[in-house]
Parts: C-alpha cells; sequence; structure tokens
C-alpha cells in the first residue's frame, strides 16, 4: 500500500507538472483501482500462511525474550560472580604481595650478609694472593738469575778450557780446605814436562801424588741429550772411547817410575756422574784399575785428603819426637829440683814449729811464775827499797822485768 501510496503521489505529481490529459488519469485510476481489487484477492487468498508466520514469529520473539532474560540474569549472576573473585583476587593479591614482599627482604638481607661475607673474604683472599705473589715474584728473580747462572755454567762447561778450569776448581778448592801450605801444588811440571792440574807431597820423602781433573763432559753431555735409544748407544761408546783415551794420557803422562806414585786420580766434578759411570760404564772402572787411575768423586777425594792430612800430621809428630823426648828430659829434671826445694823448705817448716814449740814452754813457765808472784804479799817490804827485777829466758830471747807499782 504504501508502494502505491508513493506511486500515486508520484503519478500526481508527475501530471501536475506535465499536464497530462484527463482521460489518461481516468485510466490510470482505473488502472490503480484493478490493482487493488487484484491486491486485495491476492491478500485474501494468502491472509492464512502470513497469519501462521506471524504467530510463528511471535513464538520466536517470546523464545527470543525468554533467552535474552535468562542471558541478562546469567549475566548478572556472572557479573556477582566476578565481582566475589575479583574481592578473593584482591585479597589473595595483598596477601600475595605481602609474602613476597617478607620474602624479598628476607632473601634481601641474606643476599646483603652474603655479599658482605663474600666481599670480606675477597679481601682477605686478596691480600693472601698479594703476598704469595709478592713471594712469587722473589721466587721468579731468583729463578731468573738461577737461569743466568744455569746459562753461565752451560757456557762454560760447553767450552773445554772453561771446563777443564771449572773442574780443576772444584778440585783445588777440595784440596786447598784439607791440606796445609806447601803440602801440594798446582800445575807443577814434571821432568816429562807434563803438567798435572794438581800435585799433593807425600810424607816420608815418597813421591807425590797427581790428580787430574780433565773428565771429558762433551761425551756425557751428549748421553744426556740423546734423543733415542740408538743415539744414546752411539754417545755411551763414543764416551766410553774418550774416557779409554783419557785414562791412557793420564798413566803415560803422569806415572812416572820414582817421580810419582804408582797410582793417579781421575777429579769427576759430580756425584751423579761418577755413580752413573759405576753403574753403566763397569769397562771404563776396570780399565781404569788396570792402568792404576783412581776415579774419584769430591766426596771421595775430600776422604782421600783427609787420609793424606792424617798421614802428613802423624809424620810431624814423629820428626818432632826427639824434640819432644828432649823437651821431657827437661821437665823431668825440673821436677826433681822442685822436690829438692820442697824437701828443704819442709825441713824449715820442722825447725821453724820446734822453735815454736820451746816459745811456748817458756811462755807457759813465765804465766805460771806471774800467778805466784801475783799471789805473794809485798806490804812489809818499804818502798825505798823496791828494785825491778828482770829474768831471762834459757834461749836468750825472752825478757821478763817485774816492776812494783803502787
Amino acid at each position: 500500500m504504501n508502494k502505491i501510496e508513493s506511486f500515486l503521489a508520484t503519478t500526481a505529481l508527475s501530471s501536475g507538472d506535465s499536464h497530462i490529459s484527463f482521460g489518461a488519469l481516468l485510466f490510470v485510476l482505473a488502472l490503480i483501482f484493478g490493482l487493488c481489487l487484484l491486491f486485495g484477492l491476492i491478500f485474501r487468498r494468502n491472509s492464512g500462511p502470513w497469519e501462521a508466520m506471524a504467530d510463528a514469529a511471535a513464538e520466536q520473539q517470546a523464545l527470543e525474550d525468554q533467552r535474552m532474560a535468562a542471558l541478562v540474569q546469567a549475566q548478572a549472576e556472572m557479573q556477582g560472580r566476578l565481582a566475589a573473585m575479583t574481592d578473593m583476587l584482591g585479597s589473595k593479591q595483598s596477601e600475595f604481595n605481602r609474602t613476597i614482599n617478607e620474602r624479598l627482604d628476607g632473601l634481601t638481607h641474606r643476599i646483603g650478609a652474603t655479599l658482605t661475607e663474600q666481599t670480606k673474604s675477597t679481601h682477605e683472599n686478596l691480600r693472601h694472593l698479594q703476598e704469595r705473589l709478592a713471594v712469587i715474584d722473589a721466587a721468579q728473580n731468583n729463578i731468573q738469575s738461577l737461569a743466568k747462572d744455569v746459562v753461565g755454567l752451560q757456557a762454560i762447561l760447553s767450552n773445554k778450557q772453561t771446563r777443564g778450569a771449572f773442574g780443576q776448581a772444584r778440585m783445588e778448592t777440595i784440596v786447598a780446605d784439607g791440606l796445609p801450605m806447601g803440602a801440594y801444588a798446582f800445575q807443577e811440571t814434571l821432568s816429562n814436562g807434563s803438567r798435572p792440574d794438581c800435585v799433593i807431597r807425600m810424607p816420608n820423602g815418597q813421591p807425590p801424588l797427581v790428580i787430574d781433573a780433565k773428565f771429558p763432559l762433551e761425551a756425557w753431555n751428549a748421553i744426556r741429550d740423546g734423543a733415542g735409544p740408538e743415539q744414546k748407544k752411539q754417545a755411551g761408546q763414543q764416551f766410553r772411547r774418550d774416557m779409554e783415551v783419557h785414562l791412557k794420557d793420564i798413566s803415560d803422562k803422569y806415572l812416572l817410575a820414582g817421580e810419582t806414585q804408582e797410582t793417579a786420580f781421575l777429579f769427576v766434578p759430580s756425584e751423579s756422574i761418577f755413580a752413573e759411570i759405576h753403574e753403566n760404564f763397569e769397562a771404563v772402572v776396570q780399565k781404569a784399575h788396570r792402568l792404576r787411575v783412581v776415579i774419584v768423586s769430591p766426596s771421595l777425594l775430600m776422604l782421600s785428603i783427609q787420609v793424606i792430612q792424617a798421614v802428613l800430621k802423624d809424620q810431624r809428630m814423629r820428626e818432632q819426637a826427639h824434640r819432644i823426648q828432649k823437651e821431657v828430659i827437661h821437665l823431668m829434671e825440673d821436677l826433681g829440683r822442685l822436690d829438692d826445694r820442697t824437701r828443704k823448705l819442709q825441713s824449715h817448716f820442722l825447725a821453724a814449729q820446734k822453735d815454736v814449740d820451746m816459745i811456748l814452754t817458756s811462755a807457759e813457765k813465765l804465766s805460771k811464775r806471774g800467778g805466784k808472784i801475783e799471789a805473794m804479799d809485798f806490804e812489809s817490804q818499804p818502798e825505798s827499797t823496791s828494785k825491778p827485777v828482770s829474768a831471762e829466758s834459757r834461749t836468750g830471747l825472752l825478757k821478763l822485768r817485774v816492776v812494783d807499782e803502787d
């Protein structure tokens, strides 16, 4: 209907605007009327389904209203529950925050205490570390100086002449510390023109003892520096050959009949090398014995020097034996004179004792006589006739004078 009214209004406006004829207007009105009848018939024919649809729509609307009411009620309940849950969550949040704060405070306190202890411990450890570093620095300085000394020693040992001087210096120190001056000599020339490192003069006119300090250290260092067994074996063979050659030179140059002792010393400037030679080079030791050359270490050389020192001391004692005997004779003479003079002094003491005894006897008699005189009565005698009386002892040494006194 609304569409028809709007169509009519539009048609009226159009007819007003375009000045349509009256017949056309009647035609339009008839057409409209026909259409209205047609729509009325159609509406009547379809009124039943539309009412059913309206009822169904009303029921659907009622259901929708009930659902909406249920939703509103559920929403109200949900809001109440949300409010309760919000309150509960707020209280739980407050309690949780309080617990967290307490735990954070305790954790902060423990962490602070731990950090304080750790800081104290760290400072203490740093102090100990500084002390140890100071000790390590000092040790490092010592190691550096020792390394320099080792390098210097290596340079000495690498040179044959300086190596011989090093061994000779140790040997000379041992000999000079153990023997008196004049009992030894260094680099003394023998009759064949050779100059041994040391010559020790033996007592009782015996030939001197020769000591050699030129040990072949190059081959020994080659044994030490050998990388494999084969190299060590070759170095050992070379060391054996060098030792045999050196022992033969000592026997030929320094063992002179009537001029030196029948045995000479080969000085090895290391106890470890000496032990290695006797342990691993038995053939070299036997070769030295056959050539009458004794291999000695610093300790053995020191022991030998002490034995020689005792022998020299015994020789000096024997050389001075006649002087000691003469001094003993003079001592006995002095003792005889002392005995005579003591006996004379004893006789003088006896004579003096006898005189003292006699003096005591005379004194005792005089005491008795004085007592008798004191007991006598002198009142009857005139005073003018009193004279002093003197008495003399037998020995003539003691006089007694008695004087009368009022």
